[in-house]
């Protein structure tokens, strides 16, 4: 599922800042609209916290849980206007609600005797007039969804790292890079055609999204039948997220088997190769901006997933990944020993890798 692990635990975040936003913003609209201030703050507070759960719990649910369901895969298959115009009147009709409906005031109002929290709702809405945040639902709810379209287009890292200008300037960087391959996917493709050649891949690429962002990793690009996924040192170091990041790969790939067979007759299954070093990480372009990486690490890793073809092994790791992740004694690891790859005059020293009946664990 797209709901993996990672997105749950960023909506738990999300909605916890939001609740605490809500929590702010009722206290400050509460102590302007009703008097006693401090009463009036207390139980804005209130009405905010929940007013604001509700609206989180909802709609970021619904962003980060719906596209896993068949109403999503079918909003991902619209054309992006008929996409983005359901989301956004979806969105914007659960503001209205909340806000005609005021579940916080009713919450708050238990607080409190009744009389005296009617007196004080009308006192409030005589200064705030709610019904001003209707229009701007309509606004902002939009902006909101093109920003969600923009990072699932572009990735949430990237999106973020371009507006913060943390490579405006490059900066030279300690990388892992896991490259994973299709096996057999060019006579695939001759047998099924060019459109069931890219829902396979499509269908394999959205399986892998989950444990790539349930270990942390972040998808480069997709070159062909080819995904990159990166990780910095730091961020991949611990249990050895890029090794196990592509053992839940293939477990993932393994469980959707019959689903595959049915619809492709054959089940996916990979190469890959997984290498680290420097290499230095950058803004480029004009008109379109995008973040690369620069350096030998890039054409080793390629060199190292072609050598699994002549070496006869599914998954080779370089002596420099090894040596730069925690726990990798946790996986079988076969010293290959020194290897010699095309383009490169000095030997480097590989391994092939499997998973222990320990490992595997998420980081």
């Amino acid at each position: 599922m797209r709901a993996t692990r990672t997105a749950a635990r960023e909506f738990a975040f999300r909605l916890r800042v939001i609740v605490a936003i809500g929590v702010v913003f009722g206290a400050a609209v509460g102590a302007i609209g009703m008097t006693p201030r401090w009463l009036g703050a207390g139980l804005g507070a209130v009405s905010g916290a929940v007013d604001f759960a509700i609206m989180a719990t909802l709609i970021g649910g619904a962003d980060t849980f719906l596209p896993a369901t068949r109403l999503g895969r079918a909003l991902d298959r619209a054309p992006f206007l008929a996409g983005f115009a359901a989301k956004s009147l979806a969105y914007a009709g659960v503001i209205v609600c909340v806000v005609l409906i005021r579940p916080g005031l009713l919450v708050a109002g238990l607080l409190i005797d009744g009389d005296l929290a009617a007196h004080m709702w009308r006192e409030a809405d005589a200064k705030i007039q709610p019904a001003l945040l209707i229009p701007m639902a309509f606004l902002v709810v939009p902006m909101f969804i093109l920003i969600g379209q923009l990072r699932r287009l572009i990735g949430e890292r990237t999106l973020r790292n371009i507006v913060s200008g943390r490579y405006h300037r490059p900066r030279i960087e300690e990388r892992f890079f896991l490259f994973v391959d299709i096996v057999g996917s060019t006579p695939l493709a001759e047998r099924l055609g060019p459109e069931a050649i890219h829902r396979f891949l499509d269908r394999v690429f959205g399986i892998m999204s989950g444990p790539i962002d349930d270990h942390g990793g972040e998808v480069y690009q997709y070159v062909g039948d080819e995904a990159v996924i990166t990780w910095t040192v730091p961020e991949g170091r611990a249990a050895a997220r890029p090794l196990a990041c592509c053992f839940a790969i293939e477990r993932a790939l393994a469980d959707e088997a019959a689903c595959f067979t049915r619809d492709f007759g054959i089940v996916p299954r990979l190469r890959a190769a997984l290498h680290a070093g420097e290499v230095i990480t950058g803004e480029i372009g004009g008109t379109r901006r995008a973040i690369v990486f620069h350096g030998d690490v890039m054409n080793t890793t390629s060199r190292i997933e072609n050598a699994t073809r002549d070496l006869g092994r599914s998954f080779l790791v370089s002596e420099d990944a090894v040596l730069r992740l925690d726990g990798a004694d946790a996986y079988d690891l076969v010293d290959l020993g020194p290897q010699w790859l095309r383009g490169r005059q000095a030997a480097l020293r590989l391994y092939a890798a499997s998973p222990a009946s320990q490992a595997g664990q998420t980081a």
